[in-house]
């Protein structure tokens, strides 16, 4: 047996495709903000969208999501069709995803904002709730251990009683991952998860997404303008530029491909 041979009989399996965009177009009148993009997302893998501004990025995340409606093409996770799902029943699949805009409950507690998120998973219904009947004394108690087990992993464990409106950008960055993380997802899209951070926080940020892949088994997609933070981080990355997909593949091929030099330094 070859060399090539025994390599290819130990070699691991390839992991199976989590996202699948194919043809995906989005149009708005006569502008035409996501071109014809078709890619894929293997499960357990780092993958960054990268692009100048106005390449359709936040767009793309959008149409993941159920924010938009595709004007053409198709969004398919573990091999089904979600394109046209509600952005709530996406959700309930296991993707959850942050905002370039952040949508947190000011005026609640970084706890009570945490706990609303688990809410979707919980049994109870209203009327049981408020009579404090089984199952919701015991899932409510579940709730709040879990919300402060999510406030420890990102740092926020002190402030768990403090009004979210109060956190500076940068924690109330890292409130809206571990609300996020509440929802138990399985794939998580995060919307530049390192704006408004120092490039100590920055290289803090690196470490922590991989440890949350790690520690619970996610799929990461994400958007970032910091470019040597994704070059650093993601197992392959994915250029946009004028809604239209110019590169795809590992750090190393992205970056020294011609047209995403040229999308982003405008050529010679």
């Amino acid at each position: 047996m070859t060399e090539a041979q025994l390599a290819d009989t130990i070699a691991p399996p390839p992991s199976p495709v989590v996202l699948e965009a194919r043809g995906l177009t989005r149009r708005f009148g006569g502008l035409i903000a996501v071109n014809n993009v078709s890619f894929t997302v293997s499960q357990g893998e780092i993958f960054g969208l990268i692009g100048p501004n106005g390449a359709g990025k936040t767009t793309l995340f959008n149409l993941l999501t159920g924010l938009l409606q595709p004007s053409s093409g198709q969004m398919l996770h573990n091999g089904e069709v979600i394109s046209r799902l509600r952005p709530y029943r996406i959700a309930a699949r296991g993707i959850a995803r942050t905002f370039q805009n952040i949508r947190l409950f000011g005026d609640l507690s970084a706890l009570e904002n945490v706990m609303i998120a688990q809410h979707v998973h919980t049994r109870s219904g209203l009327l049981t709730g408020v009579l404090g009947l089984p199952p919701a004394p015991q899932e409510e108690q579940s709730t709040y251990e879990k919300a402060q087990e999510l406030l420890s992993l990102v740092g926020l464990s002190d402030r768990a009683a403090e009004k979210a409106k109060n956190f500076a950008y940068g924690d109330q960055r890292r409130l809206e991952v571990a609300r996020a993380l509440a929802l138990n997802p399985k794939v998580l899209l995060l919307d530049e998860p390192a704006a408004g951070m120092n490039p100590n926080e920055k290289h803090q940020l690196s470490g922590f997404i991989r440890s949350i892949r790690d520690q619970f088994n996610l799929t990461v997609v994400f958007i970032e303008h910091h470019v040597p933070l994704v070059m650093g981080l993601c197992d392959r990355i994915a250029v946009l530029d004028f809604g239209q997909l110019i590169a795809l593949g590992d750090p190393a091929k992205v970056k020294n491909d011609p047209a995403v030099i040229e999308a982003y330094l405008g050529g010679e």
